[in-house]
């Protein structure tokens, strides 16, 4: 127990020493206890002065588990030399019942299905150095509480009608953009992180898996700052960006070739090794994307098989 109090002692900028002493005995007693974790089951693993009734005023004080957790890994966990990356992700927990806050049906990965649960969003600091990760935030998901978007309406065919773009429209810029009530709780939580952490160090990237792989979850990154590492879909129409001459009239062309995922120009390769049987080889590429503003730092996975069958995956920055 003295050595938790120790550990725990740059928290007392603060927290209340009262409820620093309860914060110590409620991990001294999660550190011990065995099977399922109650307030009941803390109180009886807990040392002297972990009653029943001490746990359950400290789970009724409200603290900045954000501060928190930052202090902790600011004093005991980060390097000053070492390079940081922020990363999300979304973590579903099976749960029955009625009357549960935030209780709703969320897709897991696990069951590959939408099951009835808990959601939470999870931001972390990665340390490349030490190649691990610190949570920094976990915040519930709560479904009921998001405003559903407006369906735009579909337009009816009229019989005399041309077909094509109508007449009078204008482009869309797709670097303004109106955020879903989703990608704003993740925005709203990263703009959290980054102000607690301040001038402590510099974070340059965000990595989130292909759930954030579209255009505006990019720009949603690129307003707090950051650089969205992600994942497109294995098929993405991806374009080399167009060297050829001006045509002499018009915009200048955009687009080049599309990717052929089956003979990438030896050029983009970056790596290749070959692991029982299976090759590896890893290309990097700059490319465009028409449902993105921004050229794109593309990655290719390709990976060949014994029985030279081949698989790709890209992620973009």
């Amino acid at each position: 127990m003295p050595d938790i109090m120790v550990v725990l002692a740059c928290l007392s900028q603060c927290v209340e020493p009262t409820t620093l002493r309860q914060l110590g005995r409620v991990i001294e007693a999660l550190l011990s206890i065995s099977g399922r974790v109650t307030m009941k089951g803390l109180s009886r693993w807990s040392d002297k002065g972990g009653s029943y009734r001490t746990i359950q005023r400290f789970f009724n004080t409200s603290l900045n588990w954000l501060e928190l957790n930052w202090l902790l890994i600011r004093h005991h966990l980060w390097d000053g030399d070492d390079v940081a990356l922020m990363s999300g992700d979304h973590v579903v927990v099976t749960k029955s019942g009625k009357t549960t806050h935030g209780l709703d049906r969320f897709f897991s990965s696990l069951y590959g299905q939408a099951v009835p649960g808990l959601c939470f969003l999870s931001l972390s600091l990665l340390s490349v150095k030490h190649r691990t990760s610190y949570p920094v935030v976990t915040e519930q998901v709560d479904k009921r509480l998001e405003v559903p978007v407006q369906a735009t309406p579909t337009k009816t065919k009229t019989s005399g009608g041309s077909r094509g773009r109508p007449k009078g429209s204008k482009n869309r810029n797709r670097r303004e953009i109106e955020l879903s009530p989703s990608l704003g709780f993740i925005q709203t939580h990263m703009k959290k992180v980054l102000e607690q952490i301040g001038d402590a160090f510099s974070v340059i990237y965000f990595i989130f898996d292909g759930e954030l792989g579209h255009n505006d979850a990019l720009q949603m990154t690129q307003q707090v700052g950051l650089h969205l590492i992600s994942k497109l879909r294995y098929n993405s129409a991806l374009y080399l960006p167009y060297d050829g001459p001006y045509s002499g009239r018009g915009p200048r062309r955009k687009y080049g070739q599309k990717l052929d995922y089956q003979n990438i120009p030896s050029e983009y390769l970056k790596s290749k090794s070959v692991d029982e049987d299976i090759k590896t080889q890893i290309y990097q590429m700059p490319l465009w994307h028409k449902k993105f503003s921004d050229l794109l730092n593309i990655v290719v996975i390709v990976k060949n098989e014994s029985a030279n069958e081949q698989n790709s995956s890209c992620g973009s920055l």
